[in-house]
């Protein structure tokens, strides 16, 4: 019997834990009659991690390779399709889609986050190729809209990585609690001015809690910087916790009173593990969040200028505020399930 291969598209590979926690959930989703390819900055970690095989996602030779030996293209998930952060993300992810397209592979748009599309090249590369998908499913609100307006049917659940099943993180046992994680990223919102409002924040948010910050760079590569400069200031305990598995990444939040956080993933991780989350937004995807499981938070804009006003926020919801219930969780779980469904209703019939 002839084995049936599908070759993972994503932003995997590169030290990300969101996009990581993103590919292990996929695997979790994929039909056990799929044999996966995975396109990776790392393939060797990738291998390693995952026990999948994997090739490296800049070499054409490699990728026609996969592309030759394959039936499916697995596009996602994620925030492949934008022009803000690089003009190369869409180009090089739609450029893909439409090899693994024109070779005669069946395509799935998989867990999309679309746009911003801010370019008209973008946008025109971006309906083409996803109007030939087999399938597709999206994460938010805005791209399903998006797509309803080109007249792309779609599948609109919660990111599946709600769905991730977390792995028990033991490390937290010398670290007394309560335990707040803070998870910020590097952006050009966030000025050092805000950076510096941020970090007295948390210094007297620390000394009228007593709380072990617990500083958590989901890509080490760009924020293991930023949390070392904010622990160096930290007049209580803290801790930078770098994971490489992204479900015992998530599995750290079942230790975890409060996370303060910019990335998308670790709202979602803590969310889903009933830990209370304050957002701090930098993108339409994390506003979106917030907006959707009612969590409070700033635009990185509209952070107040008074560091004394931000502290009293965190205390005023590490007090007062409640975590998502079980069934909430729950609900965005089963949701989140959906996109697994997706994939067997085209996979495997």
């Amino acid at each position: 019997m002839a084995t049936t291969r599908a070759i993972l598209c994503g932003y995997y590979g590169k030290g990300n834990g969101g996009d990581e926690a993103l590919l292990a959930t996929l695997l979790q989703m994929l039909p056990e009659s799929i044999t996966p390819i995975a396109l990776s900055g790392d393939p060797q970690q990738t291998h390693q991690r995952y026990g999948i095989e994997s090739c490296d996602r800049v070499s054409g030779f490699r990728i026609l390779e996969a592309l030759k030996k394959s039936d499916y293209f697995i596009w996602g998930g994620g925030s492949l399709m934008q022009d803000v952060t690089s003009f190369a993300s869409p180009l090089y992810y739609g450029g893909l889609m439409a090899m693994a397209q024109k070779r005669g592979l069946k395509t799935i748009a998989w867990a999309q986050g679309i746009g911003p599309l801010k370019h008209p090249a973008t946008r025109w590369l971006t309906r083409q190729v996803l109007s030939h998908c087999k399938a597709i499913s999206v994460r938010d609100r805005a791209s399903a809209q998006l797509l309803a307006d080109w007249q792309i049917k779609n599948l609109l659940s919660p990111d599946p990585v709600w769905a991730l099943e977390a792995k028990s993180y033991s490390g937290l046992g010398d670290l007394h609690a309560p335990r707040v994680a803070v998870i910020l990223r590097p952006h050009p919102q966030l000025t050092p001015q805000r950076l510096d409002l941020l970090t007295r924040a948390l210094i007297s948010f620390q000394k009228a809690t007593e709380t072990t910050i617990l500083l958590v760079p989901f890509q080490p590569i760009r924020d293991l910087e930023m949390a070392r400069g904010i622990g160096d200031r930290l007049p209580g305990v803290s801790c930078i916790i770098t994971l490489e598995d992204p479900r015992e990444l998530k599995g750290l939040f079942q230790g975890v009173e409060m996370a303060i956080a910019m990335r998308l993933h670790g709202l979602i991780m803590a969310a889903s593990e009933q830990c209370r989350c304050f957002a701090l937004s930098y993108d339409p995807k994390v506003s979106q969040l917030m907006e959707e499981i009612n969590i409070p938070g700033w635009e990185l804009a509209n952070i107040p200028d008074d560091p004394n006003i931000i502290c009293r926020a965190w205390l005023d919801y590490y007090a007062n505020g409640m975590p998502l219930n079980s069934a909430q969780i729950e609900s965005f779980r089963d949701r989140a399930q959906l996109h697994g469904e997706l994939l067997t209703s085209i996979i495997d019939p």
